[in-house]
């Protein structure tokens, strides 16, 4: 009995219709979409031996998201978010095919993967934010901490799955075969949304001009100190210490001298560590802000531990505690935005946290080759690490701070 109860906590939000809807279509979606950022980094690096080509890969995909997120948090909170994933969906799957053609054909150059990536980077940060909302509009705010679980879960199967199925295909097809299993995967999931039964009430508009409905966003931002902790903790931790995209690869081919199988076998041990997270997190089901802080100080410090290896089963061993600790900040930062935030401003909290954990990617990613260039991955991580504990400590600082003071009672004599 006890273990049902607790396997029913945990999958709780999977009662509802859209949600499994939701979640089987993302499930496809998710594993072709890092089928092919595994091609895509690899073959860049492969064309031209440059970490800072790779870096200015994730820098081409991550900038739209510094501009437009929180453009993309705003129509969330305006526009049919069903219809805005819809057609995000398929401009995407059009971004895949047409890799998938200059690659199988042998046209493909690295500025193509560049103008593609601009394009990508631009759907990405107008529908995420209304991917975010889609999920809390389908599963109400009781079961919203144990859906953002669930779905950081999803993900994270993604980054076991996908990035295993890509290093094998690239390995035995070439990376063309890749991207075109990624573009069918966008299919899969435009037929799930559009299976999905949501009423119009759930789809409410916010009024006001564009401009002024992103002011409100960044009011929001800092109106409240657990809203702000939240928020910079997001913002710096992934601008430093979250560049993954960029280093695995590195790991890979320069720290231990092999190729894209071990490529996509330490990227699915980073993901295996995040879906362990993710369900820890679920089964919780409570948005909590100590699992910010605590969990954006794990990540640091086993990324310290990480800096130095150069054994594969060690690399291995730490990417998944690391992959735990990911997700404990991640994933508990995005509940704690959303629940915070006024009906009316739940696309846009969605938004600040989108552009919180991508928004300063552009210039992560750039540093993160950059001192790799300089010193290896072990002086990458040594500085991610060190960043990720320092953010951790004064966000706990802050919160200390503006705590009010414990009531002490007298003593009866």
């Amino acid at each position: 009995m006890g273990s049902a109860r607790l396997g029913g906590r945990t999958f709780a939000s999977l009662r509802h219709r859209d949600y499994r809807l939701y979640f089987a279509g993302s499930a496809v979606s998710f594993i072709g979409t890092w089928m092919q950022q595994i091609a895509a980094f690899w073959l860049v690096l492969d064309l031209t031996h440059s970490p800072v080509a790779v870096g200015a890969l994730a820098l081409v995909q991550t900038l739209p998201v510094t501009v437009l997120s929180l453009v993309g948090g705003s129509l969330a909170d305006r526009v049919d978010v069903r219809r805005m994933l819809v057609a995000c969906d398929a401009v995407l799957t059009v971004v895949a095919a047409t890799l998938a053609a200059l690659a199988l054909s042998g046209a493909i150059a690295v500025w193509h993967f560049y103008a593609l990536g601009l394009v990508y980077g631009v759907v990405v940060a107008l529908g995420a934010p209304s991917r975010h909302t889609l999920v809390f509009r389908i599963v109400g705010r009781d079961d919203l901490p144990n859906a953002v679980a669930l779905s950081s879960g999803l993900g994270t199967t993604a980054r076991i799955v996908g990035p295993a199925l890509g290093g094998l295909v690239v390995a035995a097809a070439g990376p063309g075969v890749a991207f075109a299993v990624n573009a069918g995967s966008y299919i899969v999931s435009i037929v799930a949304l559009l299976a999905m039964r949501l009423s119009r009430q759930r789809l409410g508009a916010a009024a006001g001009p564009l401009l002024a409905g992103i002011a409100e966003t960044f009011r929001f931002a800092f109106s409240v100190r657990r809203v702000t902790v939240t928020f910079l903790t997001v913002l710096l931790v992934s601008t430093f210490a979250f560049n993954f995209d960029v280093l695995l690869p590195l790991v890979a081919r320069r720290t231990l001298d092999e190729g894209a199988a071990v490529f996509g076998l330490i990227a699915s041990v980073f993901g295996a560590g995040a879906l362990c997270g993710a369900l820890i997190l679920a089964t919780v089901g409570r948005a909590r802000l100590v699992l910010v802080l605590g969990g954006a100080a794990g990540f640091g410090a086993f990324q310290l531990a990480l800096a130095p290896q150069s054994s594969l089963p060690v690399v291995c061993a730490l990417l998944f505690v690391i992959g735990i600790f990911y997700i404990l900040w991640g994933s508990s930062a995005l509940a704690v935005l959303q629940l915070a935030a006024p009906e009316h401003l739940r696309g846009r909290a969605a938004s600040l946290y989108f552009f919180g954990f991508q928004g300063g990617a552009p210039v992560g990613g750039l540093i993160a080759g950059a001192l790799t260039s300089l010193g290896g991955t072990k002086l990458a991580f040594t500085s991610a690490g060190a960043i990720a504990i320092l953010v951790a400590a004064l966000g706990a600082a802050a919160l200390v701070r503006t705590a009010p003071p414990r009531r002490v009672e007298p003593r009866s004599p």
